[in-house]
């Protein structure tokens, strides 16, 4: 399997040859390429990212993916530790004061147990928060990932951007954070007043279209099917999440 030959370029990484092209121009002007000292890369760029993204993309073993490019395992296993941070995606910081924010989190089913956390369904979990722009649908910021049983604080991915904005929509489980949440009863008060409940109702419509902008986000995202079941360890899910974001959104340009 070679980049130099376009009709591996789709079905292994996702993106169009076009788009492929540009990611190698962009890689290697960020400095992916540089002179190594010692023994060369056995494969060019170009091969190492598609073999990166080959593996986000079908979740094959290193068994299984190493005799595709006539590479060892070893030397995959360290182009996929090379490759993957170079490829993570430019968090945007600043934004136009009117820009939406919708911020949410997925659950990556996780083998290395040292990261992770086993949720109610026996399986263990790493939580990813992301950053969406509702008008463009586009993810724009990424967050270390934490044990699936605990809930990312917005500050890790919305850094110093989150005070500039004033239309971010959550759910309750936020509160403290600055973001848009529901109203909710004092203790000791039977009912809220007629204000807060029709803001609450506000709340849960544009809550809604949020969550169906997100979850399609989301959808796109795991068909880089490492994120139904990744088994890298370390930071290794840290850095495929803002990677497979890049690819993603590369896959969405026209």
């Amino acid at each position: 399997m070679t980049a130099s030959e376009p009709s591996w370029t789709a079905p292994f990484s996702g993106l169009r040859p076009r788009h492929f092209g540009k990611l190698i121009i962009a890689l290697r002007r960020e400095g992916a390429d540089p002179v190594r000292r010692g023994r060369p890369w056995s494969l060019p760029l170009e091969d190492r990212v598609l073999l990166v993204a080959a593996y986000w993309r079908t979740n094959l073993t290193l068994r299984q993916l190493a005799p595709l490019f006539g590479v060892s395992k070893s030397a995959a296993d360290r182009i996929i530790d090379h490759g993957g941070p170079s490829l993570a995606l430019q968090q945007r910081k600043r934004f136009r004061k009117d820009t939406v924010l919708i911020v949410d989190g997925t659950l990556v089913p996780t083998r290395d147990h040292t990261i992770a956390e086993q949720l109610k369904h026996y399986r263990y979990s790493t939580d990813h928060q992301v950053v969406i722009d509702a008008g463009t649908r586009m993810v724009v910021a990424v967050g270390r990932p934490l044990p699936g049983n605990r809930l990312q604080g917005t500050g890790t991915v919305l850094g110093e951007s989150r005070r500039r904005h004033d239309h971010r929509h959550r759910d309750g489980g936020y509160q403290g954070t600055g973001l848009v949440i529901p109203h909710r009863r004092e203790k000791g008060q039977s009912e809220l007043p007629a204000w807060k409940e029709e803001h609450n109702a506000s709340h849960r419509t544009a809550r809604a279209r949020a969550r169906a902008r997100v979850e399609q986000a989301f959808a796109r995202m795991r068909t880089w099917k490492i994120l139904r079941d990744c088994r890298l360890k370390g930071d290794g899910a840290h850095h495929a999440m803002p990677g497979i974001v890049r690819l993603h959104i590369l896959a969405l340009a026209g």
